[in-house]
């Protein structure tokens, strides 16, 4: 990212509410694809099923990916994701490596290193995530020039398929499957190839485990160091959003809002916020807490609801009912940068972008308290 692009960002978001994208993985589902479309004649011999494993559609199916990009820039969005959620050699294993749980064994420490010393989940890693942002790059920039409206792309960098923080054995609490370094490394790997498909942001989302989102802040940091960027003063802006459970907690590390807040202040983030987690109804006042301690722009993307596998989207609430909600937080001067996750489609963005239209953002400063609406 350029000086120039960095001030152009902050400008805005100091004028207007920022609109970022919704679920490119509810959006591909109503294309109808199939195990054959995914896999094409690349991973036609796959052992295991890759129908989940949306973040390959960027190699099998760039044109519907670009597509789906497209139609959320057209709904008003100013910063688009890439579809790279899952595109570490640690969260692609699950599609491509036997689970050495079905026979008799375990996903341990030992078992990620060789994961992460894997060559073929290494090249597919940088090839995924280059290859998103690329296709994500070539929209932005094409709508960029049709409507003389600047649009960003933000390096979609997920949680991941483990947990640092807990045990998954039940019988042994100070049992971890991977290690920091680990995480750490499939982090950094991601990273520098965001940074290779010329991404404008770095976006660490959805966290559940504030520990796993440590080790994607410091691989960011070594990478910036490593690469030369913090010397050549070209360190892209991280955005940073976490999950929350009910009682306000992210959803493994039982961080609340304050103490997760506390834990990411120092990277000096772009945005910090909450995504994904119970809907729009129930994010209130963790929103409201965080945007009282935060100095920095405030991010909401929800999901549209709790899922409803009988819902159209795979979620109870439609456009209609996203816009009211986002509305609403705007209202309490909340948020700088608001959109969807789970269950949002294009629709879903243009009835949320369309209802924020006009409305003041929140100061880039901590907000007074605010009390829920009625």
């Amino acid at each position: 990212m350029t000086d120039a692009c960095q001030h152009l960002i902050q400008e805005i978001l100091a004028r207007r509410i920022v609109i970022i994208d919704g679920a490119m993985g509810t959006t591909i589902r109503t294309y109808g694809m199939t195990e054959a479309d995914m896999r094409g004649e690349r991973f036609r011999d796959a052992k295991k099923d890759l129908l989940n494993n949306g973040d390959l559609f960027n190699i099998t199916q760039p044109a519907m990916v670009g597509e789906i990009h497209r139609r959320f820039l057209e709904a008003g969005a100013d910063i688009i994701e890439t579809n790279t959620f899952g595109a570490t050699s640690i969260s692609q294993s699950e599609f491509f490596v036997d689970d050495p749980r079905e026979h008799g064994g375990r996903k341990d420490p030992d078992f990620y290193q060789k994961i992460i010393e894997d060559k073929f989940l290494n090249d597919l890693a940088w090839e995924i995530n280059v290859s998103s942002a690329r296709i994500c790059r070539e929209q932005a920039d094409q709508v960029a020039k049709e409507t003389g409206r600047p649009r960003f792309v933000a390096g979609s960098i997920g949680p991941l398929t483990v947990s640092l923080s807990n045990s998954p054995d039940a019988n042994d609490p100070g049992f971890r499957s991977v290690t920091f370094d680990q995480v750490k490394a499939a982090y950094a790997h991601q990273v520098r190839a965001l940074i290779a498909g010329k991404v404008d942001f770095l976006l660490v989302e959805t966290i559940f485990d504030s520990l796993n989102a440590k080790a994607a802040l410091v691989a960011i940091q070594e990478v910036f160091e490593e690469d030369g960027l913090t010397a050549q003063k070209k360190e892209l802006p991280i955005m940073i959003s976490a999950a929350v459970g009910r009682g306000g907690e992210t959803l493994i590390s039982a961080q609340t809002t304050e103490a997760f807040w506390n834990a990411v202040e120092h990277v000096k983030p772009l945005s910090v916020g909450l995504n994904c987690s119970l809907g729009p109804d129930l994010m209130f006042p963790f929103l409201s807490e965080l945007a009282t301690k935060a100095d920095t722009a405030i991010s909401c993307y929800p999901n549209a609801g709790l899922p409803n596998p009988l819902a159209e989207t795979g979620f109870d609430l439609g456009p209609a009912d996203m816009a009211r909600s986002l509305a609403e937080f705007a209202r309490a001067g909340l948020i700088n940068i608001a959109g969807g996750c789970c269950g949002n489609t294009p629709e879903h963005i243009a009835a949320i972008a369309k209802a924020l239209e006009g409305l003041p953002p929140r100061p880039l400063e901590k907000t007074p308290a605010v009390e829920e609406a009625a």
